[in-house]
């Protein structure tokens, strides 16, 4: 006689029909389904979580692979995964992205989690079923991905974890001004004004960039400085031109990125806090590109979806092109400011400076090639609209970099 673990597997791997499942597992008494159904879910993100997954990535691919309610399922099951543990073998990221995702235990016990989602969700028994074998159908497809930080309850990252420790972030406090400052240059009206706020958001994390790089190579940190990785979710629709944007704000900050497409992220290396400045400006000229975007895109008529489809797509080809060459060119700018300087007097000499970056560079390419030992290139996107390409480069031009400060605005 078949149990009832056995048919929940049978019908997320695909090996009896669903609804003919979900009817046996529906007419099952509840006292023999639901410990089963939850003691399935638990080990279904077990899996993951020690497959390398962390809360927001799968709460991410879940929104986009799943259904609405199953988004919420994740957050319990984060919650779920964190009881396990005392909090000072969890890592910070890992608490951080609970907090929030607002992971909490709302439900009295694990043996009656069922039916109380379905009180909850105001669903009938054959709706909850439904939504957790849908669940856990998505959860079987989901592969197991680079493990970038120390799994729950270790108290000590293991050695062979990427940038597990030893990789300073920016200050809280400082973090907290230049995201105040990016959020007022989005939404001020006023392009100098603008200008004004990213300039000196860039001020702060250029400075404390170089200052710690330098502090790492004199040896002033008693701890080891490594790179890191971390993966940013890169959203449909046109998730190839958004990781391009990714990867070009992200080569200004001295990181690099591998974009892994069909899992809605791309993995991001380099140091914390170059890392940090590439998820605030990257974010921050999302937001710049789509609001410019929605100003200049054609009306409807008779072109309909596939024009505005081909005008976003070509919009944002242009935009990261001409951001890609500003960010180039401030960049270089920077740095010749920052090693131009050298006089004595507290200056930073490019005898100092240049090795510094030079090896820091070798080091994150070096921790590249132990996660991802695979990789290849991808084709460039190609431009379908001219009316998009050229509303692309100009909203680019007047899109405002943390950068531009060191060109003296």
């Amino acid at each position: 006689m078949t149990s009832v673990r056995e048919r929940i597997r049978a019908i997320v791997a695909g090996n009896v029909d669903y609804e003919a499942g979900l009817d046996a597992l529906t007419v099952t008494p509840s006292a023999e389904v639901d410990p089963e159904l939850t003691a399935a879910k638990d080990e279904a993100f077990g899996r993951l979580w020690r497959g390398g997954w962390q809360p927001a990535e799968l709460h991410r691919v879940v929104v986009r692979r799943g259904r609405p309610h199953h988004a919420d399922l994740v957050t319990d099951a984060v919650a779920a995964h964190l009881r396990q543990f005392p909090q000072a073998t969890v890592d910070g990221r890992w608490l951080a992205q609970a907090d929030t995702l607002g992971a909490r235990v709302w439900w009295t016990a694990d043996a009656t989690y069922v039916a109380e989602l379905a009180a909850r969700r105001r669903l009938d028994r054959v709706a909850v079923l439904d939504l957790l074998l849908g669940l856990l159908t998505v959860l079987a497809a989901l592969p197991r991905i680079e493990v970038l930080v120390p799994p729950s309850g270790s108290a000590v990252a293991p050695t062979d974890l990427a940038g597990a420790a030893g990789s300073p972030r920016i200050d809280a406090r400082l973090l907290d001004r230049v995201r105040a400052l990016l959020a007022k240059a989005e939404s001020t009206t006023f392009p100098a004004e603008a200008e004004a706020y990213t300039a000196k958001a860039q001020e702060l994390v250029t400075r404390h960039s170089l200052d710690e790089a330098l502090l790492a190579a004199r040896g002033g940190d008693a701890t080891p400085v490594v790179p890191h990785a971390r993966r940013v979710g890169v959203d449909h629709p046109h998730e190839k031109e958004k990781a391009t944007l990714l990867d070009a704000v992200a080569r200004a900050n001295r990181c690099h990125t591998v974009s892994s497409p069909e899992l809605a992220f791309s993995t991001v290396f380099g140091f914390d806090s170059d890392i940090d400045a590439v998820d605030l400006i990257y974010t921050s000229l999302l937001v710049q590109a789509h609001r410019a975007m929605a100003q200049a895109e054609p009306a409807g008529g008779k072109a309909g979806r596939s024009r505005l489809r081909a005008f976003r797509q070509s919009f944002l080809v242009a935009f990261t092109v001409r951001i890609e060459q500003r960010l180039a060119g401030a960049a270089r700018l920077a740095l010749a400011q920052a090693t131009g300087g050298g006089d004595g007097n507290g200056g930073t000499r490019p005898a100092d400076l240049l090795p510094v970056l030079a090896s820091r560079d070798e080091q994150i390419r070096e921790t590249i090639r132990q996660v991802f030992p695979h990789t290849v290139r991808v084709r460039a996107s190609r431009v379908e609209s001219r009316e998009g390409w050229e509303s692309g480069r100009q909203a680019a031009d007047r899109a405002t970099l943390p950068t531009d400060t060191e060109r003296g605005r």
